[in-house]
């Protein structure tokens, strides 16, 4: 449920921004629907139609000439300048980002969990400092023994560190004598023991696992907004490569890379993010924000950045294509996206089968 409040919320913020766009370049609002069909119930407020719907997925907003009719009247989308088309197009992704920063603003107010490093900005307050395992060697010695990424360090041998390099430093003294780790996960403390082994990627003996020092980082309220600006700028960009990656291997038959998630995959690591508290949940919220914003801006056929990429061939051109054309091209987009999101929704079940099992069944009380 959690996940469903989250996803329906971004797409909402997104919606809002194509439904202020179209009002503002006089555009008629035919339905601003919450959820999506079939319907529950609908009421009009200065000629729009409001509408509840029973599937709870976001919502839409469905503008007069959308696909290309009714060029010759005054309130239809299809009638506006390519500019104000673009602007409307632009505006849902526009204010993804936008609820990204406020988002991240707010949770710098309160404290975001960050890298904590000698180059901090200025006016950063620090608390809740600990050690996290952040990467963790497939087939290593700490794989096997059952460690995991994200996992916080409680103790080392019963030694309790708070700064990474010290951590690691002091396994590396161990050498070949085994580790008892505790570590610190949503479910509880647990007690594992590592025993180092020959590792090529170091060249030497290790455990194979990289530490980090994590805390939780605030500002001042001013300082908070412009952080949260400029951390959506870099997040923004980190994902926009991500894509390009995804979109090449795609490209070039490698398939979908192992750690992409789909909707279910998501909406188990809402679950798990929910648990370590409202700070790694609004940082979540912020990162599928900016995810949406730049996948809906992808110049590709049924998103929004396909749609405004016609718009660049009807400038180019100085007429538009087709509307049979391009309602092909998207209906095709479509398909294609859709069966991604099945490849894609069925790996997750088979990834995550434990922890849906595990929910059907305390749902049941099984």
């Amino acid at each position: 449920m959690l996940f469903l409040a989250v996803l329906s919320l971004l797409v909402l913020v997104h919606e809002i921004g194509h439904f202020v766009a179209a009002r503002k370049f006089g555009c008629k609002v035919e339905e601003f629907g919450i959820g999506f069909p079939p319907r529950a119930k609908a009421w009009k407020r200065k000629g729009i139609e409001y509408s509840l719907n029973w599937i709870p997925l976001g919502g839409f907003v469905r503008i007069k000439g959308e696909s290309g009719e009714h060029k010759d009247e005054s309130d239809s989308f299809a009638s506006k300048p390519a500019w104000k088309r673009f602007i409307i197009l632009f505006a849902g992704v526009a204010m993804n980002f936008v609820f990204a920063a406020l988002l991240l603003s707010v949770g710098f107010m309160i404290g975001l969990p960050s890298a904590i490093d000698e180059n901090l900005p200025s006016g950063a307050r620090v608390s809740g400092e600990a050690v996290r395992i952040v990467t963790v060697l497939e087939g290593g010695p700490a794989a096997e023994a059952g460690l995991q990424r994200g996992d916080e360090v409680a103790a080392v041998n019963d030694r309790v560190f708070t700064n990474g390099e010290e951590a690691r430093n002091y396994v590396k003294e161990l050498g070949e004598t085994p580790v008892n780790l505790t570590v610190k996960r949503s479910d509880g403390y647990h007690d594992l023991e590592v025993v180092p082994g020959y590792l090529e990627e170091l060249e030497g003996v290790g455990i194979g696992v990289g530490f980090l020092t994590t805390g939780f980082v605030r500002f001042a309220p001013h300082l908070a907004v412009w952080h949260g600006i400029s951390t959506t700028v870099l997040f923004t960009k980190e994902v926009a490569v991500a894509f390009v990656l995804i979109l090449s291997n795609l490209v070039t038959g490698q398939g979908v890379a192992e750690e992409i998630s789909g909707p279910v995959g998501i909406a188990v690591m809402t679950g798990e993010v929910a648990r370590l508290g409202i700070s790694y949940l609004i940082q979540f919220a912020a990162i599928l924000s900016i995810n949406l914003a730049i996948l809906n801006i992808f110049p590709f056929p049924a998103l929004d950045g396909g749609r405004i990429v016609f718009l660049l061939f009807e400038k180019i051109k100085g007429k538009p294509v087709s509307e049979r054309v391009e309602g092909l091209v998207h209906s095709l987009g479509f398909l294609f996206l859709m069966g991604l999101v099945v490849l894609i929704t069925y790996r997750d079940f088979v990834k995550f089968s434990d922890e849906i099992w595990g929910a059907i069944k305390g749902v049941f009380g099984v």
